[in-house]
């Protein structure tokens, strides 16, 4: 199965959401159509970035990274209930490095 990755900046909360909320809006969605193998928030630049890593089921290249940026985008959709996010990077796993799709 081919990973994947979103790199999600996160520029503020809404009000009324908790910082964790945020996290649980994003593997939520993520996990309604693949599996998430992990998932992390780090700095960037100084700014909170969600990082999480999927598997999408092998099929063929192409449509596999069409699910990706797919799936990232209902991610994103569903983190902007929570907050205010910034700009969203899809990579994908190809020979031990990560790679924009």
């Amino acid at each position: 199965m081919p990973s994947f990755q979103t790199r999600l900046k996160i520029t503020g909360l809404k009000p009324g959401n908790a910082p964790e909320a945020v996290m649980a809006a994003a593997v939520e969605a993520l996990e309604t159509r693949h599996h998430v193998e992990s998932n992390q928030i780090e700095l960037a630049g100084g700014v909170p970035q969600l990082n999480l890593r999927f598997l999408v089921e092998a099929t063929e290249y192409n449509g596999e990274n069409h699910q990706a940026r797919e799936s990232a985008a209902m991610m994103r959709d569903a983190v902007e209930r929570v907050a205010l996010t910034g700009s969203l990077m899809v990579l994908r796993r190809n020979r031990g490095r990560w790679a924009p799709v």
